[in-house]
């Protein structure tokens, strides 16, 4: 059980600087950095008072409230009240009343993973001294080769199967992709479909679903469509707009974009992942934002166009949204280009939540108004949970996060936004996503709880092992390593 963080000193609750590689790490703010180092505190004081070693603590539920604990008394003296995470001061030393709170029965779908091969033809378009990933090994490293890869063994199918299904509560992922150039993807399709397979063979069936990574300003990539379809069981087609291989991106409602959609329409494949938000920088911004995305949904209803990041721009502070206001950047264009088409709430447009739920866990004000104004305005069946994880290591942070995340009452009020229930959570975290997926509850729920894959999961949290690591870059250095690799 000690294998991973011996000496417990890691938090369950992971708020760091870490990005997943599509925007430069943003440091914690002062607030953020009392909130862990109160963590602490209460992380040596509890499991000392249980009579546990710090790990054993940390590595229960009491470990995880005792975190969130802190981080809402840091945000309360910071003044940041907008919302809060719902957790009973007892939950901190009660592994009951701990359990009340960040446990739960939802069926959680993320329509946001990602996975990196370690062994693929990617690697051999780098200089022998590159050290891709070297920033951000798995907590599994001990003692890499300076100079070799022998570190990359830990970003294997197995070690992402661990991350995500042993020391997480999802039931199931779809594995999404990077944009790059046809000739240097971090993942395949081919790659992505093998650790599909690896998970079927464990008897995890359809606990893994694919995209397929389609930049129709790239030469090859419309053409490659009926490919993808042919020889993959292809579950939603995933685009970046702002991405192209001479710097420039494309919008939904352009010559580009409509290609792309006639194109899914024609294959049968009518859902589109489209990253919009994290801009990658000022030569294509504007086809970051969700400004088409109105115009687009209204002109092919038959399309699920799901949002990947929901347009959130970690430069832009949300806050609550005035319809007219002129607002050029973050969730605020999204509402208001619905608004401006007439699509309505629960119409075909969804907004995921990868990235942007995880860097919003940092400050409770941005994500009360950030969940409020999707819910709605996207409709409260149309709010898709994803956490963008391998980059943040396990999801799990991110699930007993949302579990007990509260918009606060004063916001409720003031802005009209929806209470989050636990109905409404059930949906985001995995209902929501059954519909535009094409999935049948009952059936996913029969497979996710009798399959092989759950029966070794009972025998891991027996004596389970997280490693509470982030695996993306956490500052400037590594970001920008991460780029020029292809990262």
């Amino acid at each position: 059980m000690d294998n991973r963080d011996p000496q417990g000193a890691r938090l369950p609750i992971k708020i760091d600087s870490t990005s997943n590689g599509e925007f430069e790490p943003i440091p914690l703010d002062e607030r953020n950095l009392e909130g862990n180092a109160l963590a602490h505190e209460y992380a040596a004081a509890h499991a000392k008072k249980l009579g546990l070693k710090r790990r054993d603590f940390m590595v229960s539920a009491c470990g995880a409230a005792s975190t969130l604990l802190a981080v809402n008394q840091a945000n309360a003296m910071a003044k940041k009240t907008g919302g809060a995470f719902e957790m009973p001061k007892e939950s901190a030393l009660d592994i009951d009343a701990a359990m009340e709170a960040l446990g739960g029965e939802e069926f959680i779908f993320d329509v946001q993973g990602h996975y990196v091969n370690p062994e693929g033809a990617w690697l051999k378009k780098l200089p022998e001294t590159a050290r891709p990933y070297s920033g951000m090994p798995n907590a599994c490293v001990r003692a890499a080769d300076s100079k070799g890869r022998e570190y990359l063994e830990c970003l294997r199918a197995e070690e992402f199967i661990k991350d995500v299904f042993m020391d997480s509560d999802t039931d199931m992922m779809v594995l999404s992709f990077v944009p790059s150039a046809r000739d240097a993807e971090p993942l395949t399709i081919e790659e992505a479909d093998q650790t599909r397979r690896i998970i079927d063979a464990m008897e995890g069936d359809h606990r893994l679903l694919l995209h397929g990574r389609v930049n129709p300003n790239q030469p090859g990539d419309l053409e490659d469509m009926d490919r993808l379809a042919s020889n993959f069981p292809i579950a939603a087609w995933k685009t970046y707009t702002q991405w192209g291989p001479d710097g420039n991106g494309f919008f939904m409602t352009d010559d580009t974009g409509e290609a792309m959609i006639a194109k899914a329409k024609k294959l049968g494949v009518k859902n589109i992942a489209i990253h919009k938000g994290l801009p990658f920088g000022p030569k294509s911004y504007e086809h970051s934002t969700c400004a088409d995305i109105g115009e687009a949904a209204k002109r092919h209803p038959d399309i699920n166009f799901i949002l990947y990041h929901s347009g959130y721009d970690t430069s832009v502070s949300e806050a609550a949204f005035t319809p007219g206001s002129g607002k050029t950047a973050g969730i605020d264009v999204l509402c208001q280009s619905l608004i401006d088409h007439g699509v309505a709430p629960g119409s075909n447009v969804y907004a995921e939540l990868g990235s942007t739920w995880r860097f919003l866990m940092r400050d409770p004000d941005q994500a009360a108004h950030t969940l409020g104004k999707l819910i709605k305005y996207c409709g409260e069946d149309n709010v898709l949970w994803g956490t963008d994880s391998i980059w943040y290591g396990s999801p799990q942070d991110q699930i007993q996060a949302f579990r007990t995340f509260q918009i606060s009452d004063e916001f409720q009020d003031r802005f009209g936004y929806e209470k989050l229930t636990p109905s409404v959570k059930a949906k985001i975290f995995g209902l929501n996503a059954m519909k535009p997926y094409n999935i049948s509850l009952d059936e996913a729920v029969k497979r996710a709880s009798g399959d092989g894959l759950s029966k070794r999961k009972h025998a891991y949290l027996e004596r389970p092992d997280p490693s509470f690591r982030t695996y993306g870059p956490k500052n400037r250095r590594e970001f920008l390593y991460l780029k020029s690799i292809g990262g």
